[in-house]
Formats: C-alpha cells, sequence, structure tokens
C-alpha cells in the first residue's frame, strides 16, 4: 500500500475493508501510515466496507473522523 502511495503517486487510494473481521493496533497504524504518505502528497486515503469490528476499532481509537469512510464500493467510488 504504501508503496504504491508513495511510488506510484496515485491521486486515490480506495481500500476495501469488507473482508476484514478482525483489526489490532498493527493493522491501524497500517491504515495510519497509508493515510499520512497519502497526505504529504496531496493524495485521498478511502476505506469503505467497514465491518462492525473495524469500525468500533476505530471508533475507539478517535480515528473514525480522521479517516474518510463509505458504506460500499460504489459511494467510495463515486466520491
Amino acid at each position: 500500500m504504501l508503496h504504491e502511495i508513495q511510488e506510484s503517486r496515485v491521486a486515490r487510494l480506495v481500500v476495501n475493508l469488507s473482508q476484514v473481521g478482525y483489526i489490532d493496533s498493527s493493522g491501524v497504524a497500517s491504515l495510519v501510515e497509508g493515510l499520512k504518505a497519502s497526505r504529504d502528497i496531496g493524495s485521498r486515503f478511502i476505506l469503505f466496507g467497514l465491518s462492525t469490528f473495524a469500525r468500533e476499532v476505530l471508533q475507539l481509537s478517535r480515528l473514525i473522523k480522521v479517516f474518510e469512510i463509505y458504506d460500499n464500493e460504489e459511494q467510495a467510488l463515486a466520491s
């Protein structure tokens, strides 16, 4: 993910989390790294399809409002 952001300099990266049933602190840290790398180059970092557990983890860590999050792929791509 970081390689794609830093080397390809994509305008936006859309990450599908619909199959992620569990996320721990290292997973959250990876998402934060991706977000930071995207912001550093002026790119958008978009998440969609968060499971209930993943959403709760982001809420508890107070990151839910930091990320650009959509319910599904259609909404994420249309944004």
